[in-house]
């Protein structure tokens, strides 16, 4: 790395790069401070104590929050139903029942009985919600409500029944729309820009393509770095995913661009993780629906259980030890 003497930089200087997943609206400086701090904790944990200042101080990487948060915000929203159009509920339905048979299967897997009640009597639920009948006789409101009532139900699952961050799934609902907002490819603002083209847009600002960027990607950030970096002309030695929906057959892998579902040609290094818990995962493991890029690159898959409440967070994946010891080791060779 070359120092410019000037500017007090370094010419080589490695990019971080965090994208946020579903959620409500974000601060950029706590955000950033919070994914440092957690990815800090977890460089510790696995043995890269050298670089827990460089990363909390940001001399070891400049780093960066991608926030996109702002343009989900619907200004005129009076509560949890309204932020749900009548035109997400289909791939919002979708979505739900992919998740609870994913559930269920891993359920069956460790023959957890009593999760699996709950995860059939919510999936009982989505399934009439689905239905055409209920959905002409009660209406969008009637539908919005029969899910939010199924995940109400699926947060009495051990590991989510305690968790703070949702008091119902009434108001869950919207935050889960947001995938299917974005790959609708629509919402333009005035110059015709589409959400999602905006968000990519927002994400993809300010990096440097001449320098290596580390990139770690959550939930709805994972499909939005899958194709802004399919953009992207730098080298990425290293992009991480976390509890990613990437793999959710027609609902998210079958909308994706470019097609057919391949690793960016920049990246180096994917490594996917997820959490038993994660109920937003549903296919966890990548690799066996993605294509490699020109360079024979696929994900690799692990998984990364926090054993905590509200497992789709990205900070409780970034402080696990397997989750940020190869952010260090990439950081220590760049």
């Amino acid at each position: 790395m070359r120092l410019i003497i000037g500017g007090g930089t370094l010419a080589g200087k490695p990019q971080l790069l965090f994208i946020h997943g579903i959620g409500s609206a974000r601060t950029t400086d706590v955000e950033l401070r919070e994914w440092s701090t957690s990815l800090a904790n977890g460089v510790r944990a696995a043995g890269h104590a050298d670089l827990v200042s460089g990363l909390t101080q940001s001399w070891a990487a400049e780093t960066r929050f991608a926030n996109y948060s702002d343009l989900f915000h619907k200004a005129d929203a009076q509560g949890a139903a309204d932020d749900v159009a009548e035109e997400d509920l289909p791939l919002l339905l979708g979505l739900l029942d992919e998740m609870t048979q994913e559930l269920a299967r891993q359920a069956e897997l460790v023959d957890d009985r009593r999760s699996l009640q709950i995860i059939t009597s919510a999936r009982a639920q989505i399934q009439s919600a689905i239905d055409p009948d209920v959905a002409q006789a009660q209406g969008p409101l009637g539908v919005v409500r029969r899910a939010g009532n199924a995940l109400t139900t699926l947060l009495q699952l051990p590991g989510l029944r305690q968790a703070s961050q949702w008091t119902s799934g009434v108001q869950l609902l919207p935050v889960l729309s947001q995938v299917g907002r974005y790959l609708a490819r629509k919402e333009p603002d005035d110059a015709g820009l589409g959400l999602d083209a905006r968000i990519r847009e927002r994400v993809l600002s300010g990096l440097d393509p001449s320098r290596p960027l580390i990139v770690i990607s959550h939930s709805l950030g994972t499909v939005v770095a899958y194709e802004a970096l399919h953009a992207y002309r730098g080298p990425v030695p290293l992009w991480i995913t976390l509890g990613s929906p990437l793999a959710m057959g027609a609902l998210v892998l079958q909308r994706l661009a470019p097609r057919p579902p391949h690793t960016p040609g920049g990246v180096e290094r994917w490594l996917n993780f997820w959490d038993r818990d994660d109920i937003v995962v549903a296919r966890p493991r990548l690799e066996r629906w993605m294509k490699p890029n020109a360079s024979g690159v696929v994900p690799v898959t692990e998984r990364a259980d926090t054993n905590g409440l509200w497992t789709h967070t990205a900070t409780k994946y970034l402080a696990h030890k397997i989750v940020a010891g190869p952010v260090a080791e990439t950081l220590k060779k760049l």
